[in-house]
């Protein structure tokens, strides 16, 4: 990465970023964050999933898909880091057909990384995934575990973990995998079979005309919810921090919490004014029983605190998702 200023103080340049899905969740908050900062940013979305009015103000926007090795290798040049968020997410939609994820979780992050490997890009910072580990046995979860992925999704969050950690040992790039949990939080998804389920229930609570919230499975399944401005702080320490306690390495990027999806559909009810109870289905196919994680390895590498708690973090949601639905008629 390229510093802002040499030893004497005297300003040659500014850092330039890449984010790759910057109109998506996470993607448009990190934008946001470096923007704020002050930071050049680059941000590369094929709008599949992503919304164009995500992409903040001061974002040098490009319309590309990784699955164009030339395209993707042309937008890395004169780039500093990436922060690589592009995927098609979704353990249920990888399940249902796991081509189209395959092609856009898997090859699309190869591309990046010979992209980034020509242009010489000093670092990149992946987004992977807790649904790794799979249920294998023992809380909470430590980066030290065997893998057990269970979806095509994990498989290849999986797979694109192990081509960071090789470009890290054969060409000596700087690549860090964070392993994130449950992130959610404003301008999440909230209109999609794949939605995350805090967004989904915050929308269906909010919309008399929406169905009733279902909860797949007796909603005794736990989850290390995790609100988006945690991610947003734990990619930004990772950036800055020294290529010895992080290149090649990988950190789990979560709370360090476990709340069950009955408690977090209580806290909506409660900050909603929601007065019904959920119905109850058949657990979804592939999917992860428990989840929680050990955050030791990234406090002790970049200094990694949760900023904002689970609590604090749905009334954060919700007010987010009702502003939004007052202010505007189109989906969420």
């Amino acid at each position: 990465m390229a510093p802002e200023a040499d030893r004497r103080g005297k300003l040659f340049r500014l850092a330039t970023y890449l984010i790759t899905g910057v109109a998506g969740f996470v993607g448009s908050h990190i934008a946001e964050a470096l923007i704020a900062r002050g930071d050049r940013v680059l941000g590369f979305d094929n709008l599949s999933t992503g919304k164009r009015e995500n992409v903040p103000k001061g974002v040098d926007f490009i319309v590309g898909d990784l699955a164009d090795a030339s395209a993707v290798e042309r937008v890395c040049l004169g780039v500093d880091a990436i922060f690589h968020l592009a995927a098609l997410p979704s353990v249920p939609r990888s399940v249902k057909n796991p081509r189209p994820s395959h092609v856009s979780n898997l090859d699309g992050t190869f591309n990046l990384l010979e992209g980034a490997r020509a242009a010489g890009v000093g670092r990149v910072l992946y987004a992977s995934s807790s649904s790794v580990y799979g249920n294998q046995p023992g809380f909470p979860r430590v980066e030290t575990m065997l893998p057990q992925p269970i979806a095509p999704y994990p498989a290849q969050k999986l797979a694109g973990e192990t081509y960071m950690q090789s470009y890290a040992r054969v060409y000596g790039m700087e690549t860090v995998c964070l392993r994130y949990f449950n992130i959610f939080g404003p301008r999440q998804r909230a209109d999609s079979p794949y939605s995350g389920v805090l967004a989904k229930f915050a929308l269906q609570m909010m919309r008399p005309d929406q169905e009733r919230p279902t909860i797949q499975g007796d909603g005794e399944q736990g989850r290390d919810f995790t609100y988006v401005d945690n991610v947003v702080s734990a990619n930004l320490l990772a950036l800055a921090a020294p290529a010895e306690k992080v290149a090649g390495q990988v950190f789990n990027v979560a709370c360090g919490e476990h709340h069950t999806l009955n408690e977090a559909y209580k806290l909506l009810a409660r900050y909603t004014g929601y007065n019904e109870p959920p119905l109850y289905s058949e657990p979804r196919a592939g999917d992860v029983r428990n989840s929680l994680a050990d955050i030791g390895a990234a406090r002790e590498a970049f200094g990694y605190e949760p900023l904002i708690d689970f609590s604090e973090g749905l009334r954060r949601t919700v007010s987010w998702f009702r502003e939004h639905f007052e202010a505007s008629t189109h989906k969420l």
